[in-house]
């Protein structure tokens, strides 16, 4: 999203609103500071465990910390906007990116990643 005054907090509505939409109103999010090369201030959203809730130590999707890891995001780099001839004074704005695999897990309730991969057709007929 680019923009004249896009804020921070744009992007965390943004993020947090779509989110719960996929995942329901009552979903629980973690905003943890991060480092990605063409955003600053940048991000990772955790969403909380489906398995777990962080009480097992083993947990395949969390490892036991009640939170697994879905999406980065951040505001763009004023470079950037310099690099395609934005003006970084005038426009600001965010990007994020995740991985489709991790979504089904948390919508679906796939414990084991690795599915994705197997090329198991019975797995995959199920979507």
């Amino acid at each position: 999203m680019v923009d004249k005054h896009v804020t921070f907090g744009d992007l965390k509505g943004v993020l947090t609103l779509a989110l719960q939409r996929v995942f329901g109103g009552d979903t629980r999010l973690r905003f943890r500071p991060s480092f990605f090369p063409f955003t600053e201030p940048s991000t990772e959203i955790d969403v909380a465990c489906f398995l777990c809730g962080g009480s097992d130590p083993v947990c395949r999707i969390c490892k036991g910390t009640g939170w697994m890891e879905l999406l980065g995001a951040g505001m763009i780099d004023p470079n950037v906007f310099r690099f395609v001839g934005y003006d970084p004074e005038v426009v600001s704005g965010f990007a994020f990116g995740l991985g489709i695999e991790r979504i089904a897990m948390r919508r679906y309730q796939i414990n084991d990643i690795r599915l994705f991969f197997s090329n198991d057709l019975r797995f995959l007929r199920q979507f």
